[in-house]
């Protein structure tokens, strides 16, 4: 574990909070839908209790993937998850929030929120998990910082996300730069290959966000063209 003194330290935060923000915009939607049947003053209620529960499942969650991240070949698959995960980020996705009901009390939008959240968060729990080099500290006070920004802030960043397509590209790079980081430090890896290899560690990192960035920006690429004909299809057939 870095000391809270070190460059590494502070820069392992900055990118748990990146990939909190990156991953986690979603989650101020989660929140606003579970709330949305609440009375007025039960809302803040809702919001804060809400947040609290799933910060707490989500440090839960890291720490037994921190655990597991231990085991021989496990850091190998979750490098490759994340990298298809950077990927997705890449790609267009339809809104599937429509399944998000919202609670009619203050306990139901609660478990509502707890629940979504947890479901949502797999690439999350796979991302900081990467980036924390093990530490639980550096989890904690990551989630802690970027909980407030991803919820009040949500807004602003998804504002810049549609204005600056460059910051989600950035985002994508950063998870394949970290995948690249896991695949080689897994206790299964062969010694000699870090050995072997000149600056192995950022070899791998700059190897894995490059991979990310060209395979999701080739995906995104193809499906353009087929997802305007499928707009202009209802419409050739109106005329």
């Amino acid at each position: 574990m870095p000391e809270i003194t070190s460059s590494l330290f502070w820069i392992a935060v900055l990118q748990i909070i990146a990939i909190d923000i990156m991953l986690g915009g979603d989650n101020a939607v989660v929140i606003a839908l579970a709330c949305r049947k609440l009375p007025p003053e039960q809302r803040n209620k809702g919001i804060f209790w809400g947040v609290i529960g799933a910060i707490g499942l989500r440090v839960a969650m890291i720490f037994f993937a921190l655990q597991l991240l231990a085991l021989p070949y496990l850091k190998i698959v979750g490098g490759l998850l994340l990298l298809w995960i950077g990927v997705k980020l890449l790609v267009p996705e339809d809104d599937d929030h429509e399944s998000i009901e919202g609670g009619t009390t203050l306990l139901a939008a609660i478990k509502t929120i707890v629940v979504a959240d947890a479901v949502m968060s797999l690439d999350n729990v796979i991302a900081v998990a990467g980036a924390s080099h093990g530490s639980i500290v550096l989890v904690t006070f990551g989630i802690l910082v970027s909980i407030p920004i991803v919820v009040w802030g949500s807004k602003l960043v998804l504002t810049l996300m549609d204005r600056f397509p460059m910051v989600i590209t950035l985002g994508a790079a950063l998870l394949g730069w970290i995948a690249g980081g896991m695949l080689l430090t897994d206790p299964a890896m062969p010694g000699v290959v870090a050995k072997s290899v000149p600056y192995a560690n950022y070899v791998f990192s700059i190897v894995g966000a490059v991979l990310v960035v060209v395979v999701g920006k080739t995906i995104a690429s193809r499906q353009a063209p087929v997802a305007a004909q499928d707009v202009s299809a209802p419409q050739a057939g109106q005329k």
